[in-house]
């Protein structure tokens, strides 16, 4: 199997929720330095940011539960120090997957109320033809939010912010303030075509106000983390940004005249993104048909 149709499929199981046919029995989790104290812990699924030191470990994001032996074993080679905190940047289970483990192991799970209540019920994904069943009442946010919350730990002021009807109705940024990272959680998908998940309440409108919050946040030294893909800064986010303000703009002036989705998708307003972008997860036409329901 070719890296990127691997990609691709892998990113499939994530977003969808088929981690138990997803062989993950030879996923390497690797802790990389980000900045002071800070570290992208990537092995399958969404990225993960740890934060360590004297006040403990916290994460954004923890990805599948049967990699949680190797998180933990990837982070004891950077920290003494416990899990303390689980920040969840929305439902899905490549973000949340490990919540049950760390809980146990006596973190703190918080994420946006509406993560909570679409963990608690069984949710249905149309893109992928998938029902997600709920989630293990041990997995689910213990601290909600509706606007967002700060932690202050390990001589930080981390800002964790909703913003609305975006990749889902649950998504929140979370801003490092002195080590200026911050992590996009599934706004932005770094190297790829983004999931827009229209059954959770997402739209591609709340997609670019959310990446627009994300400008505002960041200044030319911001290391910025891709909910997929590798770190980035603010002016690639800005240019996906533009990317999505322009398919946007092009497809919802097609729609205004009248054109059905198939001629929408016959016209190719993305075109000179899809080669690049389109193959790895996301097709140009899946994403067409995110943003033409969306408008």
């Amino acid at each position: 199997m070719n890296a990127r149709l691997f990609c691709a499929l892998a990113l499939l199981c994530c977003c969808s929720g088929l981690a138990a046919q997803q062989d993950l029995s030879k996923v390497e989790v690797v802790a990389t330095p980000i900045r002071d104290g800070l570290y992208l812990v990537t092995g399958s699924g969404g990225n993960i940011v740890a934060s360590t030191g004297e006040d403990g470990t916290f994460l954004v994001d923890d990805q599948y539960a049967p990699l949680t032996e190797r998180i933990q074993a990837a982070l004891d080679e950077i920290t003494e120090h416990p899990v303390r905190f689980v920040i969840n940047t929305h439902w899905h289970a490549d973000h949340v997957g490990g919540n049950e483990n760390f809980a146990e192991a006596g973190a703190v799970i918080v994420a946006h109320e509406n993560v909570r209540r679409r963990m608690s019920t069984e949710q249905f994904m149309a893109a992928f033809n998938r029902t997600v069943p709920a989630s293990p009442a041990k997995a689910l946010p213990v601290v909600t939010f509706a606007a967002g919350v700060s932690l202050h730990l390990n001589g930080d002021d981390v800002r964790v912010i909703h913003v609305a009807n975006a990749h889902t109705d649950g998504d929140a940024l979370v801003h490092f303030e002195r080590a200026n990272v911050l992590h996009m959680g599934d706004i932005y998908f770094n190297g790829l075509y983004p999931f827009i998940d229209l059954d959770s309440g997402g739209g591609i409108h709340g997609m670019i106000d959310a990446a627009e919050l994300g400008l505002g946040l960041a200044d030319e030294d911001t290391v910025v983390v891709p909910g997929h893909g590798p770190l980035s800064n603010r002016a690639e986010l800005a240019a996906y940004r533009d990317m999505l303000a322009g398919f946007r703009e092009r497809i919802a002036a097609l729609k205004a005249e009248g054109r059905t989705l198939e001629e929408v998708i016959a016209a190719k307003p993305t075109v000179e993104f899809d080669e690049a972008l389109g193959g790895r997860f996301i097709s140009a036409e899946r994403l067409i048909g995110f943003i033409y329901r969306s408008l």
